[in-house]
C-alpha cells in the first residue's frame, strides 16, 4: 500500500468506536497532565481506556492507583492492564482480586516485558504464568470478566513464524478473550493480511488496530525498529525535514492517523485503539476528523 485515502462519507464518525490508552504518571506534574489528559478525551465516550505498565510490572502500584481513580472519578470504564512478567502466580491472583474488589471488571491479560525492556530475554517467573494464555485462563476461572489480549500484525519479535504468533493468540482466545488489540502499525495491507491469517486460524473474536499517533517521528522509527513494526518509505516522506518545526509536524500527524482509520473503515474495520502517551491534542484532532465528536452528556468533574 502506498499510502491512505481520505473518505468523504459524512456519516463515517458513528460507524466507529474508539478507546485510549494512558501510561501511569512518574511525578506530580506528570499526573497533573495525564488527568488534564483524561479530562479532554473523556467527553468523546470511549468505548473502555486502558492503563499501561512499565517493563517488568515496574509502575504496578501507580498503574492500580491510576485505573481505580479513573474508576471513581470519571464516566469512562478502564480495563486494568495484567501482566504475568516478574510476578508469581499469587501475586497475578492477589492483584486480580484487589482490582475485582474496587469494582474492575475489565482487563488487559499482557505477558509483559522483561525489566530491561523490548528485545530483553524473557524468562518466566519460577512460579508463576508462562504466558498471556495461561494468564487468561487464570482470569476466566477468577470471574465473567472482558479480557483483551495483545496480537501483532508483524508477528511477535520474539516469535519464529506467523503460524507459531497465531497459534499464541489462538490460545488466548480459547481460554476467553474478548478482543485482541494489535501492536501499532502503519501499513493497513499489513494488518489486512494479518487479520485474513488469523480467521483462518478459527479465531473470530475483533482485532482491533492499534493506532499510535506520531507526536515525534524520529522517536516513533527508533521505537518500531525495536519491536518489528515496518516504517513505510512513503511515511518517512511525510515528516521529512520537521524534525525542528512542531507545529507542522502536529497537523501532518493527524492527518495521517485519520487517513489511516479512514481506510481501516473503508476495510470495514469499526473498532479503534488508540495509543495516545498521555496527550489529548492528537487524539482530539484525529477524532474531530474522522467524525467522533464530544457526547452531549457533562464529563464527570475530576480533581487534578
Amino acid at each position: 500500500m502506498n499510502q491512505f485515502r481520505l473518505s468523504r462519507r459524512p456519516d463515517i464518525g458513528s460507524r466507529i468506536r474508539v478507546s485510549f490508552e494512558f501510561f501511569p504518571p512518574k511525578t506530580d506534574d506528570a499526573e497533573t497532565r495525564l488527568w488534564e489528559t483524561i479530562k479532554r478525551l473523556e467527553p468523546l465516550a470511549p468505548k473502555f481506556v486502558s492503563v499501561t505498565y512499565g517493563a517488568g510490572g515496574s509502575t504496578r502500584e501507580r498503574t492500580a492507583r491510576t485505573v481505580t481513580r479513573i474508576h471513581n472519578e470519571t464516566s469512562l470504564t478502564p480495563a486494568a492492564p495484567l501482566p504475568c512478567v516478574d510476578a508469581s502466580r499469587d501475586e497475578v491472583e492477589a492483584v486480580i482480586a484487589e482490582l475485582v474488589g474496587r469494582g474492575i471488571r475489565n482487563f488487559v491479560a499482557l505477558r509483559g516485558d522483561p525489566a530491561e525492556g523490548v528485545g530483553a530475554c524473557y524468562r518466566p517467573h519460577p512460579d508463576g504464568y508462562a504466558n498471556g494464555a495461561e494468564l487468561v485462563a487464570a482470569l476466566s476461572r477468577a470471574g465473567d470478566f472482558d479480557i483483551s489480549v495483545s496480537a501483532y500484525p508483524e508477528k511477535h519479535p520474539e516469535s519464529p513464524d506467523f503460524a507459531t504468533d497465531i497459534d499464541m493468540l489462538k490460545r488466548k482466545v480459547d481460554n476467553g478473550a474478548t478482543r485482541a488489540i494489535t501492536q501499532f502499525f502503519f501499513d493497513n495491507d499489513l494488518y489486512e493480511r494479518y487479520v485474513e491469517r488469523v480467521r483462518r486460524a478459527g479465531i473470530f473474536v475483533p482485532i482491533v488496530p492499534g493506532i499510535l499517533p506520531i507526536h515525534n517521528f524520529a522517536q516513533v522509527a527508533n521505537f518500531a525498529s525495536r519491536c518489528g513494526a515496518h516504517v513505510p518509505a512513503w511515511l518517512a516522506e511525510r515528516f521529512e525535514g520537521l524534525a525542528g518545526d512542531p507545529q507542522t509536524h502536529m497537523l501532518v500527524a493527524a492527518a495521517v492517523a485519520a487517513e489511516q482509520v479512514l481506510d481501516l473503515v473503508e476495510r470495514g474495520v469499526g473498532d479503534f485503539h488508540f495509543y495516545t502517551m498521555n496527550r489529548a491534542d492528537l487524539p482530539l484532532a484525529i477524532c474531530h476528523m474522522i467524525g467522533i465528536r464530544a457526547a452531549a452528556r457533562q464529563p464527570t468533574s475530576v480533581a487534578a
